[in-house]
């Protein structure tokens, strides 16, 4: 018998896992719940055996472990106990073809059968499962039948596929997407072929059906996205074989365009560049001209695209021409087409900067922030400003902004900016405004001018004073925990005291594990006689919990 080989680096799985969900996948190991596929020097193909059978990929190398497993926890966390499962068994594996796994062994046995006999079997697993039976019909349906035929098989099966009779949660949602996704394939089969125009037919029907759910399905996984984007991929597919007449399609792309609220086909026009042709395109830009007159000059119709249509959408669009001419002067103007918002003035003035035009871009974020002085101001625009400033010698203009508005909305980001430019003057001007604030509502923790004056004295390394205005006030306990470890050496007993009350938070909400980084923590900073005393006065205080005093010891 030949020895074993560790494929996977335990270590590096308990890492990604964590030492919880390693523990639940050394158990499904242990309880003899995995059974292996396929087995390769670095990979394993593995089935898992917990609340169903769960199909669970694990590869590796040097640089990593990666895998995916069709249970939901992979979803949504990611490395799951059925991975460090199916890594621990092949780790425990022989390195010998006795071990490769059922699918090599399943290749073997299916090579050795007649045609006949093959048949056999899928026909009696086609009689098991439904799905099977579906696609195997559909795909003998094709073979043979003429396109009326084809057309209608496809249709009913993309109907079934997508109904949805009743609300499908979490779990439903992902086999009504496997379905659905099946239908799709269906369709894909004859997307490239003769019958691609009759692909575009059935496609244009599948999305209708896709969207048409979108509030019957918890889409949390974002099933609907995934489907509507293949739907729109096989769809070029198809459009490109079958080159539908130019000026019908751009009118078809643009309706859905305009109907689309996932955001599957807002750039739908630049895929289909080269099928529309110089005709479709300009009949494109006609249809979105047109719209976007309407909604900027207030003159809308209750027509289909208007109704679903956006500015943002038609923005994008007439960008994309205007980019396609060249015309700047015309992309500056859809950016400032709508100027409502400080972000908008920032999208303009990037864009303007983007195009080398320096001062242009200078005087619309001036422009912006003047715009909007009363409000609370937008660091980004801010920001951008006062680079813009500083490029162009305007270093006081550039100050005077920060201040202003530090001044009405103070921040981190802010001080440092400030500090940046006027250096120990300015961020002593900017810690006295602070202070001034500092004393309102002493119970509250979450005072933003105490703690941006506490970040403020933390950046400054001014200790001290940071202390004295923690142990007059309360401030955020991220804070308060940054302010410890920074200073514990230095403020022992201030250190000393917030670890004695954090510990007893911790242990009083069975954060246990974390309780006793800081009791180690504190070990450091006390004698051997005094970390003994606490901590026996820590277990006589939370002796019930059991948990507890084992990792107290």
């Amino acid at each position: 018998m030949k020895a074993k080989s560790t494929r996977f680096d335990l270590g590096q799985i308990r890492r990604q896992a964590g030492g919880k969900t390693f523990e639940r996948g050394k158990k499904y190991f242990d309880d003899d719940s995995v059974e292996i596929l396929s087995l390769e020097p670095k990979r394993v193909i593995a089935l898992v055996a917990g609340t169903q059978d769960y199909r669970t990929i694990v590869s590796g190398d040097e640089d990593g472990i990666d895998g995916e497993c069709s249970c939901p926890a992979f979803g949504d966390f990611g490395f799951c106990k059925h991975m460090v499962a199916a890594a621990l068994a092949a780790n425990d594996a022989r390195n010998d073809d006795e071990v490769a796994g059922a699918l090599p062994r399943v290749r073997e046995h299916l090579q050795a059968k007649s045609k006949d006999q093959l048949v056999d079997m899928v026909l009696e697993l086609a009689e098991l499962q439904p799905e099977l039976l579906r696609k195997l019909n559909t795909r003998a349906t094709m073979a043979s039948a003429d396109d009326s035929t084809i057309e209608r098989r496809l249709k009913a099966d993309i109907e079934k596929a997508t109904r949805v009779d009743y609300y499908l949660d979490y779990r439903r949602a992902e086999r009504w997407q496997r379905e659905v996704d099946a239908a799709l394939t269906a369709v894909a089969d004859i997307a490239t072929g003769p019958r691609a125009g009759l692909a575009l037919k059935l496609l244009d029907y599948a999305i209708e059906r896709i969207g048409g759910v979108f509030e019957s399905i918890d889409d949390s996984d974002g099933h609907l996205g995934s489907l509507l984007a293949r739907a729109s991929e096989i769809h070029l597919e198809a459009a490109r074989a079958a080159k539908p007449e130019p000026l019908a399609l751009a009118r078809d792309l643009f309706k859905r365009g305009m109907a689309d609220n996932v955001g599957t086909f807002s750039g739908i026009v630049v895929d289909y560049a080269d099928v529309l042709g110089e005709r479709g395109l300009a009949e494109y830009r006609r249809l979105a001209t047109a719209a976007w007159d309407r909604l900027t000059t207030g003159r809308r119709r209750k027509d289909a695209n208007d109704s679903f249509g956006s500015q943002i959408q038609l923005k994008a669009i007439l960008d994309f021409f205007a980019e396609r001419d060249g015309d700047v002067e015309a992309r500056i103007a859809l950016r400032a087409k709508d100027l409502s918002s400080q972000w908008a003035y920032l999208q303009l003035a990037e864009f303007c900067l983007s195009q080398g035009r320096g001062q242009e871009a200078l005087k619309r974020a001036e422009e912006g922030l003047w715009q909007f002085e009363d409000d609370r101001p937008d660091q980004r625009l801010l920001l951008f400003t006062v680079r813009l400033l500083i490029k162009h010698g305007r270093k006081a203009d550039a100050e005077a902004y920060l201040w202003r508005a530090f001044e009405k909305a103070p921040s981190t980001e802010l001080y440092k900016e400030l500090r940046r430019h006027g250096g120990d003057t300015a961020a002593e001007r900017a810690i006295a405004l602070l202070q001034s604030r500092a004393g309102r509502a002493k119970r509250d923790p979450w005072n933003h001018d105490r703690n941006l004056l506490v970040e403020a004295l933390l950046h400054e390394k001014r200790f001290e004073a940071a202390w004295s205005i923690v142990r007059k006030f309360d401030i955020s306990l991220d804070l308060k925990e940054r302010l410890v470890k920074l200073t514990e050496t230095e403020y022992r007993t201030d250190a000393l005291q917030f670890y004695v009350a954090r510990i007893e938070q911790l242990a009083n909400s069975t954060a246990y594990e974390e309780a006793m980084k800081l009791v180690r923590t504190m070990a450091k900073l006390q004698s051997a006689s005094e970390h003994t005393a606490f901590v026996s006065e820590l277990k006589e205080r939370h002796k019930r919990k059991r948990n507890f005093m084992k990792l107290l010891g």
